[in-house]
């Protein structure tokens, strides 16, 4: 109806279609030519002449046959490589900053971490330490070959994206801070595409990477943070809702009207009954070195981990606390949500062994929908990097945009 298809029109349908096998390499894993065809819906020979410009371009490899059926040739199976570009994800959390690099098949290329009490630095602060995280970590990757195609910073709290601000996150103090121009100004003009999103949507989507291998593609994760938020992803796409603020249940009103005033001003958060701020207050005095925001976040759950692992009363008796304590909130997300996996991030995971069969037992019993709806309760094995490898898998997104746009550079 629009006359004969223009070049541009089929470069235009040639790069999605580069992108559909890219996007089909990542959720399902290596799979023959035949396979991929089969997959997607597009005839074999194109398949092949698309396979081989992503091979040629170093985004995707051929390695060892598979057999497509039990009679006939096996294939080469096809996997996604893309070792020589990179992605960067920064999670500013409430005291420390990590910082991760993944390469296009996921694998961890760079690392690091400082402890910083975020609320008390202050957002230039803050700016000026991630920036230099970034900076160390771009050039330790240039100096391997490898590429990086952008940095996407991981906050809590409420994100304008368009605006590229953190709105209002409570728990490190910030309204209305402009993280992207504050980011790309300190890294210059050379600096790859900055983007900015929530910490827990990017925890949600890297679990989901993980999760979809299996066929599963509604999920909800929970982080285990100071704050408590939640990532969603409904039919395997993340919800975000009208303004981008779907997932804020911490501050959902579970907690007691006489208990401690949360960090947003209101009493009866459920955060502050479950939150990590809550668990150091069941666990310890606040003189105490787990209560020391200047010390690693890593340290301090390991000491209150030994305390766990040699019996120590008070410590046991404050996660029972929080397995008590989120039960009831969970159970209400599984009444609305129904997703097929709820994932326990952050701290959470990292006490799961203490949590996870009271809250199952919870579940089980106060869901509404028989056998819990079908949702299965799992650990995150991605502990506290959750939302920097999010981070790094949205910053290599351009990649599935444009394949070999972005592997030319």
């Amino acid at each position: 109806m629009t006359g004969p298809a223009k070049p541009t029109d089929r470069a235009s349908i040639r790069r999605t279609n580069l992108g559909l096998v890219l996007r089909l390499l990542r959720d399902s894993g290596p799979r023959s030519r035949a396979r991929v065809a089969t997959d997607t819906g597009l005839p074999k020979a194109t398949i092949s002449s698309l396979i081989g410009e992503l091979v040629e371009h170093g985004l995707v490899s051929e390695g060892e046959f598979e057999r497509d059926g039990a009679v006939g040739r096996p294939g080469h199976a096809v996997a996604l490589d893309g070792r020589a570009v990179s992605g960067i994800g920064v999670e500013v959390n409430v005291d420390y900053l990590s910082v991760i690099a993944l390469n296009l098949r996921g694998d961890l290329v760079a690392e690091g971490r400082i402890a910083i009490d975020v609320r008390e630095a202050g957002p230039d602060a803050v700016l000026d330490s991630a920036s230099r995280l970034v900076q160390d970590t771009i050039g330790t990757l240039l100096a391997s070959g490898i590429r990086t195609l952008g940095v996407t910073l991981a906050a809590p709290g409420m994100i304008d994206l368009d605006a590229g601000a953190v709105s209002f996150a409570s728990n490190i103090g910030w309204r209305g801070v402009a993280v992207v121009d504050g980011l790309r100004h300190r890294l210059g003009p050379a600096a790859p595409p900055v983007h900015l999103e929530n910490d827990a949507k990017l925890g949600a989507v890297a679990e989901y990477l993980v999760a979809s291998a299996a066929g599963i593609h509604d999920l909800l994760y929970l982080t285990g943070e100071t704050g408590v938020g939640a990532g969603i992803i409904a039919g395997g796409r993340l919800l975000r809702g009208t303004a981008g603020f779907a997932g804020e249940v911490g501050h959902l009103p579970l907690g007691p009207a006489d208990g401690p005033r949360c960090a947003c001003g209101r009493v009866g958060c459920w955060e502050t009954e479950v939150g990590l701020a809550a668990l150091l207050r069941y666990a310890a005095d606040p003189d105490d070195l787990v209560c020391d925001p200047s010390v690693d976040l890593v340290q301090r759950l390991a000491e209150l981990r030994r305390r766990a692992d040699s019996g120590d009363r008070r410590t046991r008796a404050a996660l029972e606390r929080i397995a008590t304590g989120l039960g009831p909130g969970l159970v209400l997300l599984l009444d609305v949500l129904n997703p097929r996996l709820a994932v326990l991030g952050g701290y959470f995971a990292y006490f799961g062994d203490y949590l996870i069969d009271g809250v199952r037992r919870e579940v089980n019993a106060s869901v509404m929908a028989p056998n819990a709806g079908g949702c299965e309760i799992g650990l995150s094995t991605l502990g506290f990097t959750a939302a920097a490898r999010g981070g790094a898998y949205l910053a290599l997104d351009a990649v599935y945009e444009d394949p070999i746009g972005s592997a030319l550079g």
